[in-house]
């Protein structure tokens, strides 16, 4: 595996997650608004995408909106860096083909799940900071629990200090399984709709192969992922007692019940809307650099 892959794969996310940062903002928000509340029973500051968009511009400033920036972007380094780069071996290795030389749709998945397994994994700090960081709002349009972090490495600091190492590492097991389904669904079908459009002559352009590829990709994911990145934020943003428990929920499983229990399956898919509007522009865009990235590298030969 070249080295590059690893790095290319990074850079590739982070110059997407630029772009897509102020609607993952909104989406945490979303799913943190009437926590464990029945429906209609609770304050809602946000009550669509766009008009949550301008309620937070308006409360927290425009820069409300990039909220969490940072560890979002190292998060995406390290994930991505892990899965691109895991997969990409993989298929220079062939063992993405089937006996027809084709990419096999259940070996994209594999690989691309094991990628996120990885990748999620060593990422999970980032995504625990990231989601305290973008719930912290003003008074009258907090939602969940809020953690009074200045930055990233204060967040950082008072988590080590409060709860030690494992601390850091509160809710993975919930970041690997949302990690793992979306990671297996968008590489697999990205490389499935590239190889489908590619060979029955729809899309012959590079460029425009990757974008429309990446924007199926994108599509599949939002429909899979949901209720478990609803579970992922909400285990990350609870608040904990003196031993590091969670003050709301004891894991994956009590966190379904009760959310269930509360607010029914509705509230399993809260962020339905803005998943799907950052998922298809997000695959779109990193799949695309990440396409583009390895182009240029063997256009001038940049192998190490």
């Amino acid at each position: 595996m070249a080295t590059s892959d690893f790095v290319l794969g990074g850079v590739a996310a982070m110059g997407a997650g630029v772009f897509t940062n102020p609607v993952e903002v909104i989406k945490t928000r979303i799913q943190l608004q009437g926590e464990l509340a029945a429906r209609g029973s609770h304050a809602q500051p946000y009550k669509s995408v766009f008009q949550a968009f301008v309620t937070v511009a308006k409360n927290d400033g425009i820069l409300g909106l990039q909220k969490g920036l940072a560890p979002a972007l190292c998060f995406q380094f390290v994930i991505n860096s892990f899965r691109l780069s895991i997969y990409t071996h993989a298929v220079e290795k062939g063992w993405v083909h089937n006996n027809k030389g084709e990419i096999s749709f259940a070996k994209g998945m594999f690989w691309g799940a094991l990628g996120g397994v990885v990748g999620s994994y060593c990422a999970s700090p980032f995504f625990l900071i990231k989601t305290q960081l973008q719930a912290q709002a003003a008074k009258q349009i907090a939602v969940g629990y809020q953690h009074q972090h200045a930055s990233m490495s204060d967040a950082i600091r008072k988590i080590y200090r409060k709860n030690g190492v494992f601390g850091l590492w509160r809710g993975s097991l919930a970041n690997v399984s949302r990690a793992t389904v979306a990671s297996a669904v968008q590489i697999a079908v990205f490389g499935q709709a590239k190889s489908v459009l590619k060979e029955n002559g729809v899309v012959t352009h590079p460029t425009i192969l990757s974008f429309c590829s990446g924007l199926a990709a994108g599509s599949f994911v939002s429909l899979a992922i949901t209720p478990l990145d609803v579970v992922t934020t909400r285990l990350y943003n609870q608040g904990v007692d003196a031993q590091g428990r969670g003050i709301y929920y004891r894991g994956w499983l009590d966190c379904v019940l009760k959310i269930l229990r509360s607010e029914g399956i509705y509230g399993l898919y809260k962020g339905f809307w803005p998943i799907y509007l950052r998922s298809a522009p997000y695959s779109t865009l990193v799949l695309l650099f990440f396409d583009e990235l390895i182009a240029l590298r063997e256009k001038y030969d940049l192998h190490y």
